[in-house]
């Protein structure tokens, strides 16, 4: 078979006949670029904008300003965010075997044509639809039709892209590429779908705070704006600069932005330590995980495995004498995993029999087969392959298991191996012993995950007594605890044993979806590990699902993240940047909130009070950036392992609601008194700026805790750029003199404010505590 010349394909490129990626984990630079700049509130200040422009109040416009930074910071971290996983992605990323020219090439999967023949074999995503054109292949389209079941395809039978190759080998020629294939064309609409699926809590918890915001602004501003042209007979200058003020104070405008740059630069720290992210909430996800899921091979152990010995079965042929056999029936098949490519190295002289029938493996049966003209042999797990004679020998493969082996069975049957169950008669020849060395990293690894409080669930297709002394040696909690999956016969038994037993033995890629049902049924954010086609469905329905990059390349499509060094010692890496990415969000959301809960409650005082905003645009702006702004950049992307415990917003209202609250009693209570004692309202605007910058300030002390020297640092710089500014650029920022009735109104109110502030957070501790010992005290009754 030639396939196509090179001429043919450059006509075919022209054409655009190309199997070019449809969606992409990454977005384009132009999608990026709107996506920043064409946002709500970007609308919103663009419109406050243009109403201090109107009435001629320049100096108000400096949190333009602050707004072109965010913006311009948010597309340079997000485009360099792309490149580096860009660039990752496309120096791992799959290639396929196209015959072109009369030989074999590979070519990236993206730059395939139609008319292409490509080599298919185990692990392979179909890349495009195609018809079997040589061989035969099992092929799973559980991925297109939710249907598991393995489906022999042989020449003329088409095959659809997004479906896997399980055994076997073919050549096969491409029908329809890119977006005419039959996966892109659903591709629409499942993204759609994932889009809501795949968000996070922190990300929903922001999108719903954004929106109540979002939609609150409007009328507040509108009523606010309109009562003090109406009631209160102010210019429309100055109604302007104070509903400018207001809407300013309750718009979080660089939260989001900061929660996305602090998402894609864990990203791109990720993808320096090869590690790709296909999903950018993931990252919190893995940070929530409370039960790992994974398999013994490629993930505990080795991606490989060692002939360790090889014992006979019967009188009538030794162990030399079975070697050809054995040779014959491993050469016969695909080195398309492991325990096969061991087996090839190991029985490599063979009788040179041709078989008339080849039995690929069959993950559903465990056996793999051949059929030559002295009879049928079968090679394949010891309980599958023998059936009821199992019982017969298991007591030595229990034995044999029990010091870690893993044991397959060679035998002679009766009927011809199609994949099915054996069901005639099988007779035992011998028994073949495997290993499988320990990961290097492996034990750290699941210590790490013991001590913060991660569960690990070992869910392999191998005997369950030899899992369960691979994961002993690996160091997994409770290993001991082990199961034959092949007893749990319903979702019901799937539950109670998920409970119960940490290693799960002899699992069908059926049992691996409800395994994670069963733990998801009991409230527990589920991560799955994998690297074979075996792991796929259960990878689509977990929490987080996280591939092998050396394992079959279904898998790694499948996942959200790949590890491309396929090294498992990565994961407490990954999960110390979930952990960094959602505490230190939550740090910078309390600092915004602070100031949103606060501007909000003021304005809707000023409504119903019917007195004047205190406020102006220069002086929110100045705070912001010195008390909130730049403080937020710098705890976003600091180390921080801590676990995450609760809610998202509840830990953000926990520590905002507090300093807010207090803040709106102050200046409310400031603003009344100012008011009585017939203060100007130049004084009371800035003695109320001064009580917002001191909250702010000892908010930000107490996310910024512990007060290490880069928080101490911190905390010192802007507070001198603040008194800086309110000193030589006061004018600019709206800071008049005041006179000494107003300042000593200032004095009071803020030793007035820091003892409220102190003694607000001690009573909501004290509450916190009292409710979580009552909590305590209920769960042991």
């Amino acid at each position: 078979m030639t396939g196509l010349t090179t001429q043919e394909v450059q006509e075919r490129i022209k054409q655009g006949k190309v199997n070019e990626e449809v969606s992409s984990s990454t977005r384009s630079v132009n999608e990026i670029v709107k996506s920043n700049i064409f946002t709500y509130f970007n609308l919103i200040f663009t419109v406050l904008a243009v109403l201090l422009i109107v009435v001629g109040s320049f100096k108000d416009l400096s949190f333009m300003l602050i707004i072109f930074a965010n913006t311009g910071i948010g597309i340079y971290q997000e485009i360099r965010s792309k490149n580096t996983l860009d660039n990752l992605k496309f120096s791992k990323m799959p290639r396929s075997i196209a015959i072109r020219d009369g030989r074999r090439q590979e070519v990236d999967t993206d730059r395939l044509v139609l008319d292409d023949v490509v080599v298919l074999g185990a692990g392979n995503q179909i890349p495009a639809d195609a018809r079997v054109e040589d061989g035969s292949v099992s092929v799973n389209e559980a991925l297109i039709t939710g249907e598991s079941d393995e489906i022999e395809k042989h020449p003329g039978d088409e095959l659809m892209s997004g479906s896997f190759v399980v055994s076997g080998e073919c050549a096969a020629r491409l029908t329809a590429v890119g977006k005419h294939s039959y996966i892109n064309r659903l591709t629409a609409e499942a993204t759609r779908q994932k889009k809501n699926d795949n968000q996070s809590q922190m990300v929903k918890s922001l999108d719903r705070l954004v929106m109540f915001i979002g939609v609150a602004i409007i009328p507040i501003g509108g009523i606010l704006m309109f009562q003090q042209i109406a009631i209160q007979d102010l210019s429309f200058r100055a109604s302007v600069i104070a509903m400018v003020a207001a809407v300013l104070g309750m718009i979080p405008e660089g939260l989001y932005m900061m929660a996305s740059i602090a998402m894609v630069v864990s990203a791109m720290r990720l993808a320096q330590s090869d590690v790709l992210v296909q999903n950018m909430r993931c990252i919190e996800t893995l940070a929530r995980v409370d039960v790992l899921c994974v398999d013994k091979t490629g993930t505990i152990t080795e991606n490989e495995m060692q002939v360790a010995g090889l014992k006979s079965a019967t009188k009538e042929y030794s162990e030399e004498a079975l070697r050809p056999y054995i040779a014959d029936l491993a050469q016969s098949q695909s080195r398309d995993n492991i325990t096969m490519a061991a087996l090839q190295n190991y029985f490599t002289d063979g009788l040179g029999r041709e078989p008339f029938h080849v039995c690929g493996f069959s993950s559903k049966y465990k056996y793999c087969g051949a059929s030559y003209e002295d009879g049928n042999f079968v090679l394949g797990a010891p309980e599958f392959v023998l059936g009821e004679n199992f019982s017969r020998y298991s007591e030595y493969i229990q034995s044999v298991s029990e010091q870690g082996y893993r044991v397959l069975a060679f035998a002679r049957s009766r009927e011809e191996p199609r994949g099915q169950t054996l069901t005639e008669e099988v007779r035992l020849l011998a028994l073949i012993l495997l290993v499988n060395p320990i990961r290097e990293g492996a034990k750290p690894t699941f210590e790490y995950f013991a001590e913060n409080g991660v569960d690990v669930k070992v869910i392999s297709g191998d005997n369950p007594v030899t899992v369960s002394n691979v994961a002993q040696e690996a160091g997994i909690a409770d290993a001991q605890n082990y199961v034959d999956a092949r007893t749990l016969k319903s979702q019901d038994d799937v539950d109670r044993a998920v409970g119960r037993y940490t290693v799960f033995g002899r699992v069908t890629p059926e049992q691996k979806r409800m395994f994670v049902k069963g733990l998801q049924k009991q409230g527990k954010t589920v991560g799955m590990t994998g690297d074979g086609v075996n792991d796929i469905l259960a990878l689509r329905d977990a929490d987080i699902s996280i591939a092998m990059a050396s394992g079959s390349e279904a898998a790694s499509n499948a996942a959200q993240l790949v590890l491309m060094d396929s090294d498992f010692s990565r994961m407490p890496l990954v999960v110390a940047e979930g952990r960094r990415v959602v505490n230190n969000i939550i740090k910078t959301a309390t600092l915004y909130l602070t100031k949103n809960i606060f501007s909000l409650l003021l304005a809707m005082f000023s409504l119903i009070s019917v007195l004047q905003y205190p406020l102006k645009p220069s002086q929110i702006t100045l705070i912001s950036m010195f008390a909130i702004g730049i403080p937020s950049f710098v705890l976003s992307l600091e180390p921080n392992r801590d676990r995450i415990r609760g809610s998202f917003l509840g830990n953000v209202f926990r520590m905002a609601a507090p300093a807010g609250i207090t803040l709106f009693l102050s200046v409310s209570c400031l603003l009344v008194f100012g008011d009585v004692l017939e203060l100007k309202a130049s004084m009371i605007s800035t003695a109320s700026s001064a009580l917002v910058a001191l909250v702010e300030f000892m908010i930000l002390a107490r996310v910024a805790k512990p007060m290490n020297r880069l928080h101490l640092g911190m905390m010192v710089v802007m507070v001198a750029g603040f008194f800086y500014m309110i000193i030589f650029h006061n004018s600019l920022f709206g800071i008049s003199p005041v006179n000494w009735q107003c300042a000593l109104l200032l004095v009071v109110f803020i030793m007035a404010t820091e003892a409220v502030f102190r003694y607000f957070y001690k009573f909501t501790a004290f509450v916190e505590n009292f409710l979580g010992r009552e909590a305590r005290q209920r769960k042991r009754h």
